[in-house]
């Protein structure tokens, strides 16, 4: 009987309105609450960007959204000033226009803590498909456009898998192609696979499994 009543709860949730309801609900308030317990940290990082290198404190990119709307993405600047201009998207861990302190934000992914206000704002969630430029998304097929019905996220199971984009990247004199080889096939595959099995129990799985490998790759297990 408990079984059952368990099943039928979890059945009652996988509703899709519900889904979105539950994490919109979820994302607003660890957002909130990570934002006001983290303040400290995220000033002490402000600061620190602004004594070791020229330019703004934030990265304000523009990415593609929910039903193809744009936003900019927040993150702790970890580039040169005017790093864009190379007209180069993806990041190699040898990437010249990386601060020193940059390199030490990326390898914790202390730069991606930013978007919990991309959350907020209703931009992002916790979990959902990486938002992705827009020379990317215009290039999307049919299939891949499904990834614009959901909130981007800051992590999913690409995150995960390619928690070393960079090192898989490094070396290549054209980082963009290599990735749109090397990597997006996989990544779009896994993106898809979470917009068509999303539960709120998913979510929290891969939020564990984020935390873990994060912890895993701090302690050079990965």
């Amino acid at each position: 009987m408990v079984g059952e009543s368990f099943s039928s709860f979890v059945t009652s949730w996988n509703d899709t309105p519900r889904i979105f309801m539950l994490k919109r609900f979820f994302d607003v308030s660890f957002a909130l609450v990570g934002l006001i317990l983290l303040s400290p940290f995220l000033v002490a990082i402000s600061i620190a960007i602004k004594l070791t290198s020229l330019g703004p404190v934030f990265y304000r990119g523009v990415r593609v959204g929910r039903d193809g709307r744009l936003f900019r993405i927040l993150k702790f600047r970890t580039m040169v000033l005017d790093a864009e201009a190379s007209s180069v998207t993806s990041t190699t861990n040898d990437d010249p226009r990386i601060t020193n302190l940059g390199h030490l934000l990326r390898k914790g992914k202390l730069d991606e803590l930013p978007q919990l206000i991309n959350i907020l704002t209703g931009d992002m969630s916790f979990v959902g498909p990486r938002p992705q430029v827009e020379w990317d998304v215009a290039n999307y097929t049919p299939e891949e456009r499904l990834l614009l019905s959901v909130r981007p996220g800051i992590t999913d199971y690409a995150s995960i898998r390619f928690h070393n984009e960079g090192e898989i990247l490094k070396g290549h004199s054209d980082p963009d192609r290599a990735y749109v080889e090397l990597i997006r096939p996989e990544k779009m595959r896994l993106a898809l696979e979470y917009v068509r099995t999303q539960t709120f129990f998913l979510d929290l799985k891969i939020i564990g499994l984020t935390f873990m490998t994060l912890f895993r790759t701090r302690m050079g297990l990965t």
